[in-house]
């Protein structure tokens, strides 16, 4: 029997008088399913407008600082997002899979790309001028609808990922990402094989050091709650890495 879907959600809850404390907590329940978007479909009907594009792993898709005038939506494989500071530090915002949008922050007004697009793998992406993108929300309701839930679930994300950052260990973060990463709570699929994925870029998304990735990679696979998947450079996550969030 395959283990059933989970979402690692973190709460931020008060114990007695000495102020807030972080809780980790795992609910286990049937995710919603979202209507993939028809990227084909979608290019039929703004096709002047709207084109697909393939890029090879590293390749960037748009820069830092890049005019904002499109947005994304990947078809295929990963597109990282990272930005660097004026010293030349660079930091890992998202690492998007198929059927996620990126780039949306022209539609609220953003004249710049504030991070830079990186295909993480040979990827596909469909790009849609800003103008389209807006005449499209504001015309088809199935389209509006399936951003507008993008939207939401982006934001939820990105509240976890803060309170994640403050309040638990650097094993424990990394532990959130592997379960993320491996689709463990998408689409109510199980999916535990994470496509070939660099120490260093899971260093940039949990603020550690790469060291100190490897040493935990090292004790999870000991533990048993991961495998590499030597075929295809892949790595293997097994629901009993749960055990790393759950113990405190």
């Amino acid at each position: 029997m395959r283990p059933a879907a989970v979402r690692c959600i973190l709460l931020v809850g008060r114990e007695g008088d000495n102020g807030m404390s972080a809780n980790l907590r795992i609910a286990a329940r049937a995710p919603k399913r979202t209507v993939p978007l028809d990227g084909k479909a979608l290019l039929t009907r703004v096709s002047e407008e709207g084109s697909v594009a393939s890029y090879q792993r590293k390749q960037v898709i748009f820069s830092q600082g890049d005019p904002a005038d499109a947005v994304f939506y990947v078809q295929k494989s990963r597109v990282k997002l990272t930005v660097v500071s004026k010293q030349g530090k660079e930091a890992i915002v998202a690492l998007l899979g198929a059927g996620e949008f990126f780039g949306e922050g022209c539609l609220a007004g953003q004249p710049l790309r504030m991070p830079t697009a990186t295909a993480d793998q040979d990827t596909t992406v469909f790009r849609l001028r800003k103008r389209a993108m807006i005449r499209l929300l504001n015309t088809d309701l199935k389209y509006s609808a399936l951003f507008t839930a993008h939207l939401l679930s982006r934001n939820i994300r990105i509240e976890e990922d803060l309170v994640d950052q403050l309040f638990n260990s650097s094993e424990k973060r990394l532990a959130r990402i592997l379960l993320l990463l491996a689709r463990f709570a998408k689409e109510g699929k199980l999916e535990p094989v994470i496509p070939k994925i660099s120490q260093e870029t899971l260093s940039g998304m949990i603020g550690t050091t790469r060291s100190r990735v490897s040493h935990f990679l090292n004790n999870f696979r000991k533990l048993g709650f991961i495998d590499y998947d030597g075929y295809n450079g892949g790595l293997l996550v097994h629901s009993s890495l749960l055990n790393i969030i759950l113990h405190d």
